[in-house]
């Protein structure tokens, strides 16, 4: 606490050990917070649902850390959590890891009814043994997929066990998309070269639409980015920093 404040936001389904091997690597020279959603990870699944929870689940955050400037870093659906916030209350900064855009309407349904099944296992093993990414993550390694699924599971009243999220979530209508317009802050946008959530145009249009964006595309990874090649994000968002600190920025 008392270092400049660096908040990560989780996607859909996920929670905030998604994070755990890459905050170190900020913990230097930022305050390092991330958070687990409503319905996600540790926090409390409420029977209310309805869009827009989760921004109130950030400012909350933000109220609750006391006043003065944020960096916003989010992944998927967390980066269009930020992306609203944005347009609420100005960060410092913007980094928006593979936010969807660009891809085939049909293959984010799929996504979403892919997620909204409650799947169970019999053991904690069994459970940590057949978790996967969605979409996949080709390049992410063993270790880290099986490290996050260890913090991804929990045991269910009936004794099963499944995971750390409320697969209810993903059946509510998506809310209209922010103005990117209203955003001037600096805001890097980082793609996964192989990501077919956020296609290349997509990209392109955003970093477009966005008064003071730039756009950074990492080779052989699909839309975990920060999965499929942590080193290359934390160089891209290392140099995304020196340069908000830097004369004249």
């Amino acid at each position: 606490a008392g270092e400049p404040l660096l908040v990560l936001l989780h996607g859909g389904g996920a929670n905030a050990h998604w994070w755990d091997h890459v905050a170190p690597s900020f913990a230097d020279r930022f305050h390092v917070v991330a958070l687990d959603f409503r319905g996600h990870g540790d926090s409390e699944r409420p029977d209310d649902l309805r869009p827009g929870a989760f921004g109130e689940d950030l400012a909350g955050l933000l109220a609750h850390l006391g006043p003065g400037p944020c960096i916003l870093v989010g992944h998927s659906m967390g980066a269009h959590v930020a992306l609203e916030h944005a347009t609420r209350a100005l960060p410092r900064a913007l980094v928006l890891v593979d936010p969807s855009r660009g891809s085939e309407k049909r293959r984010s349904r799929r996504l979403r009814l892919a997620l909204s099944f409650r799947r169970s296992y019999a053991t904690r093993d069994e459970a940590v043994e057949r978790f996967r990414f969605l979409p996949d993550a080709a390049y992410a390694s063993e270790a880290l997929r099986r490290a996050i699924a260890s913090h991804s599971v929990e045991q269910l009243a009936d004794g099963r066990f499944g995971y750390k999220f409320d697969s209810r979530w993903f059946g509510l209508a998506a809310r209209e998309r922010p103005d990117p317009s209203r955003i001037g802050c600096p805001t890097l946008i980082v793609r996964g070269a192989e990501s077919d959530v956020l296609s290349a145009g997509g990209a392109r249009e955003l970093c477009a639409e966005l008064p003071n964006a730039r756009l950074v595309e990492i080779p052989d990874a699909g839309h975990h980015v920060q999965l499929d090649r942590p080193e290359a994000v934390v160089t891209a968002l290392a140099a995304f920093f020196d340069a908000l600190g830097a004369p004249g920025a």
